[in-house]
């Protein structure tokens, strides 16, 4: 009887350990799965941005003491639409060479000239875009997230930011959202026979 007792309180411990670890592993996917509110998406999307590297393509610079400086007024508003920059050296692009303009919002390259888009949120940047815009735009590389329209060109690494989860990504687009506008129409690419 009492080696009876022995097991069945045994097996019953075992059963609860097995429960809790199992009850902890649920708690723990549901904690990751639990969707943040808009407020906490705006947080870690503006963290993402800032460790991502955004800023260096898609935001206006001037030099200063220490090299290009953030414009803050013009932040993630791409490159100006009244821009202006040297002619490029095309005899080195034909021998492989990129050129970045002095505050890196548009490139030459074997591609082209491109400009880095505006990314605020007024109409002429991600004012109208949708949530799957964004997402389109980034997983397939999709001028304005739009099926059927041109891919994104270099230097635009969509490629990597696919990698992104979709938490990541909803957040990236809820800060961009919550950006100052800043009216600015970016020139389109220039293929390189137009330059």
């Amino acid at each position: 009887m009492r080696t009876s007792i022995i097991i069945v309180s045994a097996i019953a411990a075992v059963i609860t350990g097995l429960a809790a670890c199992n009850t902890k592993a649920n708690d723990s996917k549901t904690a990751t799965a639990v969707s943040l509110d808009s407020s906490a998406l705006v947080k870690r999307g503006e963290y993402l941005v800032n460790s991502m590297g955004c800023d260096d393509c898609h935001s206006p610079k001037r030099m200063g003491a220490h090299g290009p400086e953030l414009i803050p007024e013009l932040r993630f508003s791409g490159f100006p639409s009244n821009g202006q920059l040297p002619k490029p050296n095309m005899e080195e692009v034909k021998k492989g060479w990129t050129m970045l303009s002095p505050d890196l919002t548009s490139a030459v390259g074997p591609w082209g000239q491109t400009y880095a888009a505006n990314l605020t949120s007024d109409e002429t940047g991600l004012g109208n875009w949708t949530e799957q815009n964004f997402f389109t735009s980034i997983r397939k590389g999709k001028y304005k997230g739009l099926e059927g329209s041109r891919d994104l060109l270099p230097p635009m690494p969509w490629f990597v930011y696919k990698n992104l989860t979709d938490e990541d990504l909803r957040s990236l687009f809820y800060y961009f959202k919550t950006t100052k506008p800043v009216k600015n129409i970016v020139p389109a690419p220039k293929p390189l026979t137009a330059l």
